[in-house]
């Protein structure tokens, strides 16, 4: 066996036995007997492990094996998938050109994954690439003038401003702004009289916000753009889009309250 060679192991941990040598041990879930293995996961428990690795190799070579063995099929596979289901194409491009300019912009993301019991990387992947593409979508209708349309989403939806968050004091940064939301949000989420849509959606908003200058495209000004919100909210929650509209209010009130103590 050569330096720098990558080994899989049976087992749940990953395990660094020295600088030279990265293993990545499988998962024994997929071993239990009479479970043949899923065609379909092509982003297991393999590839969770790999990505953990690969933020902690401290080498370029090591990353660059961590990718090319474990990485770059699966991230493939996803990219294709997200354009293919949601058909996030992209005027003047092939479906080449779109894949391969969301993989680059991915990668340069990879790095701010925080890993943890709670949060997987393939979801965190697949947020990213969908935001992306569907900001790259809006830059170009806006720049041709054509009106943003998704499946199901109301045109009476498309005008409320209630689903657009924006801070207009510029004595009050976005992040600490956000910080005390997030704060207040989980003190919500944590009363008795909250309803199982809340809780969902309060988790999902939670989650959106912790990563919002990760997984959201820089703008100009200080507002989310509602379309991405609401696209990202269904998908985490599986609600519908009156389902986010009555349990939002719960959260709306939280954040205006929040904004006018900080303006006191």
């Amino acid at each position: 066996m050569d330096n720098n060679e990558i080994v899989i192991q049976d087992s749940n941990e990953i395990v660094a036995e020295d600088s030279n040598k990265i293993v990545i041990e499988d998962s024994d879930e997929l071993k239990k007997k009479g479970r043949k293995p899923n065609p379909n996961n092509y982003f297991a428990e393999v590839e969770e492990n790999a990505v953990r690795e690969y933020l902690t190799a401290t080498t370029m070579d090591q990353k660059n094996k961590i990718y090319n063995n474990y990485l770059k099929i699966p991230l493939d596979k996803m990219i294709s998938s997200i354009i293919r289901r949601y058909k996030l194409y992209r005027k003047d491009m092939s479906f080449e050109e779109i894949h391969v300019d969301t993989h680059s912009f991915l990668m340069t993301k990879v790095d701010k994954f925080k890993p943890s019991k709670e949060k997987k990387a393939y979801s965190y992947f697949g947020t990213i690439c969908k935001n992306y593409l569907m900001g790259q979508i809006m830059k170009d209708q806006k720049e041709t003038n054509r009106k943003i349309s998704y499946e199901d989403i109301s045109s009476d939806l498309q005008h409320t401003p209630d689903m657009i968050y924006h801070i207009d004091d510029d004595t009050l940064t976005t992040e600490e702004t956000i910080k005390k939301f997030l704060i207040k949000l989980k003190d919500s989420m944590a009363e008795k009289s909250i309803t199982e849509q809340e809780v969902k959606l309060g988790q999902a908003l939670y989650d959106i916000f912790e990563n919002y200058n990760d997984i959201f495209l820089d703008t100009s000004n200080n507002k989310f753009n509602k379309n991405i919100i609401l696209f990202e909210l269904r998908e985490m929650t599986n609600l519908s889009t009156k389902e986010i509209r009555s349990s939002i209010k719960r959260y709306k009130k939280v954040y205006f309250q929040l904004v006018q103590d900080l303006l006191k």
